[in-house]
């Protein structure tokens, strides 16, 4: 259900080389490229020159409602697969992608503006995530209990939940749809994904991949369905008792409108949304380490992702050392096109980022903020899509409002504190919850720091960042984080319905409690 013209020659090179050179079909109203485009055409730009990449024409009503019944069939069929089947179809989409890797990495990096090196890195994510769903579909496991009747058994065992509607954010453009998608595929359910309308020909060189998959393997039309729009696409996901489940990652302003649309129809939600995440780094900590672990975390992806550390709290004794460092080292930052693999920070999405950059640095110098890197947009040669911005560093107090704010952006806030209980006092005290870490040589620090006492995030690591999650663990947070688990571990309850069931093998039938019902 999407209509493309590509309008960018890298683009059009790339997408020719994944064998994708059907992506200029013809508009739903039937009319051929040529002399004019559709008035309904929105243009995707790439944050890394500014210039158009192509135009699309959102999915419609109609649209919607053609994916939406295709998947409700083929969920019919699908779900009677045998699960290791599913996972055999999921390692062969895991070996088209690792074909089209650096292809593909290549469409993020130019897409999104993420550096070429860890476009790869999110193909890898979504290799990985399809080589655990493969074991994962040999060990969608139950229990069994005893009963307290005689001759009876009871048990448990997970059955697919039906459609699962999966809505993506552009600075992960494909990993944590692969994320939802291949653990739901192999549970038995079937997938509508509503990408960014930022970053949509990622998603389309995907769908196209995963469809030679299942075409191949005779799977049912409808198993994959693609829906390319903005807010009103997401709303008919939310809104739609046919979609048994929703994912959706973003803003935490967004995460809140879904939850409310899908809890009025007593639906089940799956959130991943804000973080505010913060790296402590102790006075027992090994500088080197924690130096490399704060850069990246807090410039990598041009601070773009939900696990980006946007707050350094440093004890104050080797505040004032530490603090030199950081500066040094961000002296030594690359800012340039992502696809150049010597530039260590590429562009912000597009201009309301930048603005929304440059009001927090606004924001938090009024606040009595003091700055040690400045910030600032980039312009001049290589700098024409005006969206690259200067990592920006700034000394603050805990109790400035713009510390307990996510800004999508390389922003990093700097704290002192005296002791451990108040250095984790002010970790937890933001409204968001996702990514956490402490950079300690001390294993007291340490095991406190993981402790009930410790800290309240989903995530929490001992001397690695806070960026640059495994997909072996379950990933997600708590508070405003939405509280929802993705990828490893027993993420995949979330995406199958539990039924209890009890067998009597006897000749009598006895009633739990000790009820007697005598006739």
């Amino acid at each position: 259900m999407t209509n493309i013209r590509i309008m960018d020659v890298k683009a059009s090179e790339i997408l020719k080389e994944l064998g994708i050179a059907e992506v200029n079909p013809s508009w739903s109203t039937g009319e051929k490229w040529g002399g004019g485009l559709p008035l309904e055409a929105k243009p995707v730009i790439s944050p890394v020159d500014g210039k158009p990449l192509a135009k699309i024409v959102f999915a419609k009503r109609d649209d919607y409602q053609k994916v939406i019944e295709a998947a409700r069939q083929a969920f019919v069929s699908w779900r009677s697969y045998p699960a290791p089947k599913r996972g055999e179809i999921i390692r062969q989409i895991g070996d088209e992608l690792r074909k089209e890797k650096e292809r593909l990495g290549a469409l993020v990096s130019l897409e999104m503006g993420k550096s070429l090196q860890e476009g790869w890195g999110e193909v890898q994510e979504m290799i990985d995530i399809c080589d655990f769903a493969v074991g994962l579909s040999r060990q969608l496991y139950g229990l069994t209990m005893h009963s307290e009747r005689p001759e009876h058994r009871m048990y448990e065992q997970w059955h697919p939940l039906g459609v699962v509607g999966i809505i993506s954010a552009f600075n992960f453009p494909v990993a944590v749809w692969s994320w939802n998608a291949m653990i739901a595929w192999v549970c038995g359910d079937v997938c509508i994904w509503k990408p960014s309308e930022k970053t949509p020909l990622t998603a389309v060189a995907c769908q196209k991949l995963v469809v030679r998959v299942f075409k191949r393997n005779g799977v049912p039309e409808g198993v994959s369905g693609l829906l390319i729009g903005g807010r009103e696409v997401g709303a008919m996901l939310a809104e739609d008792p046919r979609v048994a489940l929703l994912s959706a990652t973003g803003s935490t302003r967004m995460g809140k409108s879904v939850a409310t649309a899908v809890g009025a129809r007593l639906g089940k939600v799956l959130l991943e949304l804000g973080g505010n995440n913060a790296i402590i780094i102790t006075e027992n900590a090994d500088l080197d380490m924690a130096l490399t672990g704060s850069v990246f975390g807090a410039v990598g992806t041009a601070g773009q992702r939900c696990t980006t550390t946007r707050r350094l709290i440093i004890h104050r004794d080797v505040y004032d050392s530490f603090k030199k460092r950081l500066a040094s080292a961000y002296a030594q930052l690359k800012i340039g096109n992502p696809l150049d693999q010597n530039n260590h920070v590429g562009p912000l999405i597009d201009q309301d980022a930048v603005q929304t950059y440059l009001n927090a640095i606004q924001k938090a110098q009024e606040e009595g903020g003091k700055i040690l890197v400045e910030g600032g947009v980039l312009s001049g040669p290589g700098y024409e899509s005006g969206c690259y911005v200067k990592p920006c560093v700034i000394e603050v107090e805990r109790h400035f409002s713009v510390v307990r704010e996510e800004t999508f952006a390389p922003i990093l806030y700097l704290l002192r504190y005296q002791t451990l209980d108040e250095a984790i006092a002010i970790q937890n005290d933001v409204p968001q919850g996702l990514s956490s870490a402490i950079m300690t040589t001390d294993l007291r620090e340490a095991e406190r720091y993981l402790s009930a006492a410790g800290s309240d995030c989903g995530i929490a690591n001992v001397n690695i960042g806070t960026s640059g999650a495994e997909i072996g663990g379950a990933f997600g947070g708590e508070k405003e984080t939405g509280g929802g688990r993705e990828s490893g571990s027993d993420a995949w309850k979330a995406y199958m319905r539990r039924q209890t069931n009890t067998i009597n093998y006897g000749t009598a039938l006895p009633l739990a409690q000790g009820i007697r019902f005598d006739l």
